[in-house]
Parts: structure tokens; C-alpha cells; sequence
């Protein structure tokens, strides 16, 4: 996959793009032909533990990077720069946008709207890709009070509009809109000519994402209406770790197919 082509599939076919965290989910993901893998500053609340995107570093971002590049050579990945990591000052802003592509990024992505098109035009300038991330950015979640839905009134459907076109203008090769409307997700996806890609932003976007986790059903407790669970993986696991603790328990495993004797194999 390369960026022509992600440009060139708007209006002819669907973008599929899934978050990965590390090498194993990396390999499942690249088997399964996915077009795009998200290293998502969701890792926080997913795989570290944080109850929101906020604390994730640099640092970590690059270490799950690495990771799923690993697990997934072929792949184009895009990772999140994490929040206090741009915004504050061009020159660094592009400097970690650098060291995402220099640990295995194919691109950047950047949550926010023309305030942004500053930083990402001195990416581009350098040839590091970015993709936009409008709608419910969750770097923001102080500021929107909560998870709320997006682009409901009509200013807030305006600036949408705005910083999409802002973005578009300014280079980026795709935004993510989250959590908005239907009706102004199709607007936007239609007046654009670069791909949008969709998660809680209805039918009309030229793609989707969810996260793995809530795909494969790791959170069973966490059942937002945009997302779908396809796999109950959560059960499948913890059925399998009680069966090795029962075994262990009642001495069954290990078994004398399990040890090394002398001699042997």
C-alpha cells in the first residue's frame, strides 16, 4: 500500500484500517490484508492502562512502533504523534513527527484542524505524510467535557467543514473523522478529495477503523454503538488460562508428553 493508492481508492473502494499495538496483533493484521495499520495513541487505554489517551508518551509510542513493524514488514502503518508531543512549538512538533518515521511509520497522524497546518506543511516539506484527525479527538477529551458525539450544530458542522477543507488544502493525504454525525461526515466526504476514513462517523466515509481490541472482543465491558464485535476472544482466553490452572492444580500438567528425560528428545 502506498499513499497514491490510498488516494486513488476514494469513490472505488472501502479503506480498512485497524489499530495494532504489537507484533503479534501486527502479523495477524498483515495476513488478514488489512490496507492501512493505526499505531493509535489508543494504546493507553487498551494495553497500558490509562484511562484516557493523555499520558502516552513518545517514548512509548515509539516502542510499540517498533513492535509492530516488526510483526508487520509489508504494511503501511500510520502512528499518532501523543498529546505535548506537537502543538507547542514547530520545530519540535517536526522533529517527532521525524522520529516516527525513522521507527517505522509510513506516516503521521495529527488530531486537530487548521490550527495544525503550520506544522504539517513543514512535515511535508521534509517528506513526513499526515493524516487528519477531526470530529471527537481524544487528546481533547478535557476540553469536550466527555466522549460526545461531534458536528450536531450548525457552527460546530461549519467548523468541521472549515478545518477539513483547511487540512485538505494543506497537504494531508486522509482524516479520520470520529464520533460526528452521519449527515456531516457524508458532506464532508463528499466535498473532499482526498479519503476520509470513519469510526462512529456513519456509513458514507471512504473507509473505517475500529480498534483490535473491540474487534476481536477483548473489552467486554467497553461496547460503544459504533464499534463491532466479531469475536468473543476475551472468553476463548480466560477459558484457557482456568483449564491451565485447574490442570496444574489437580497435577495433570505437565504430562510425560511435557518433560525431558535422558536420553530422549
Amino acid at each position: 500500500m502506498t499513499i497514491q493508492k490510498i488516494l486513488k481508492m476514494k469513490n472505488k473502494e472501502k479503506i480498512v484500517m485497524v489499530t495494532a499495538y504489537d507484533a503479534p496483533t501486527a502479523k495477524i493484521l498483515e495476513k488478514a490484508g488489512v490496507d492501512i495499520i493505526l499505531v493509535g495513541d489508543s494504546l493507553g487505554n487498551n494495553v497500558l492502562g490509562y484511562d484516557s489517551t493523555i499520558p502516552v508518551t513518545l517514548e512509548e509510542m515509539i516502542i510499540h512502533l517498533q513492535a509492530v513493524r516488526r510483526g508487520a514488514p509489508n504494511s503501511f502503518i500510520v502512528a499518532d504523534l501523543p498529546f505535548l508531543s506537537y502543538g507547542y512549538n514547530i520545530e519540535e512538533s517536526v522533529k517527532n513527527a521525524g522520529l516516527l518515521i525513522k521507527n517505522g511509520a509510513n506516516a503521521v497522524k495529527i488530531e486537530g484542524g487548521a490550527q495544525n497546518c503550520e506544522i504539517i506543511k513543514k512535515c511535508l516539506n521534509i517528506g513526513i505524510p499526515v493524516m487528519g484527525h477531526l470530529g471527537f479527538t481524544p487528546q481533547s477529551l478535557n476540553m469536550f467535557g466527555g466522549y460526545k458525539v461531534q458536528g450536531k450544530e450548525e457552527s460546530a458542522k461549519k467548523k468541521l467543514l472549515d478545518d477539513a477543507l483547511a487540512l485538505e488544502n494543506c497537504g494531508v493525504f486522509s482524516i479520520v473523522l470520529e464520533m460526528v454525525t452521519e449527515t456531516i461526515a457524508k458532506e464532508v466526504t463528499e466535498k473532499l478529495s482526498i479519503p476520509t476514513i470513519g469510526i462512529g462517523a456513519g456509513r458514507y466515509c471512504d473507509g473505517q477503523v475500529l480498534v483490535f481490541h473491540d474487534i476481536v472482543g477483548l473489552n467486554p465491558e467497553f461496547k460503544p454503538k459504533f464499534s463491532k464485535t466479531y469475536a468473543n476472544t476475551f472468553e476463548i482466553m480466560l477459558n484457557a488460562i482456568e483449564r491451565f490452572k485447574a490442570e496444574v492444580k489437580e497435577k495433570t500438567f505437565p504430562s510425560k508428553e511435557n518433560v525431558f528425560e535422558e536420553g530422549g528428545k
